[in-house]
């Protein structure tokens, strides 16, 4: 698990649009908070998405922007983000690159059976790219708000 303080790992992973997003580009221009999220048009994962996608504005006041990755490929992130008008950003991460690096991953048992899985974690990252805040194993709904509010501290 990662810890505040810590560097963040950088990534290069393709976004909904299949254009590659690297982490390190957005510094030192703006801060950025990094979801993790179990897999896109779920209950928990839509209402996390449109909750940032609705502070997106307010994150971006703040000069933050926000970023949203699954394993899930380019084009369920597409089709996710059209069905639900998602407007932050959706990241591909299906070799679970940024997952590992991240720490995110945990073994679930899924009908009697042992699977990986991501765990809903989001991280604060300033403008230097040094991890502000590291939370794993979230709730979905108000956690938008929460983030905001760590965000309005920076």
């Amino acid at each position: 698990m990662l810890k505040p303080g810590e560097k963040a790992p950088d990534f290069e992973l393709p976004d909904a649009d299949m254009e590659i997003v690297r982490l390190s580009d957005y510094s030192p221009a703006s801060n950025v908070v990094l979801y993790f999220y179990v897999r896109d048009n779920t209950p928990g994962c839509t209402a996390e998405a449109i909750e940032f996608s609705d502070l997106e504005g307010d994150f971006a006041k703040l000069g933050c922007i926000v970023l949203g990755v699954s394993r899930d490929d380019c084009i369920s992130h597409g089709v996710f983000r059209d069905k639900h008008g998602i407007t932050v950003r959706l990241i591909a991460d299906k070799d679970c690159v940024a997952c590992r690096a991240y720490g995110v991953l945990v073994n679930k048992e899924v009908d009697g059976v042992m699977r990986e899985s991501v765990q809903r974690s989001t991280f604060v990252i300033d403008r230097r790219g040094v991890l502000r805040h590291a939370l794993y194993g979230v709730t979905a709904k108000g956690h938008a708000e929460e983030i905001l509010d760590l965000v309005k501290e920076l």
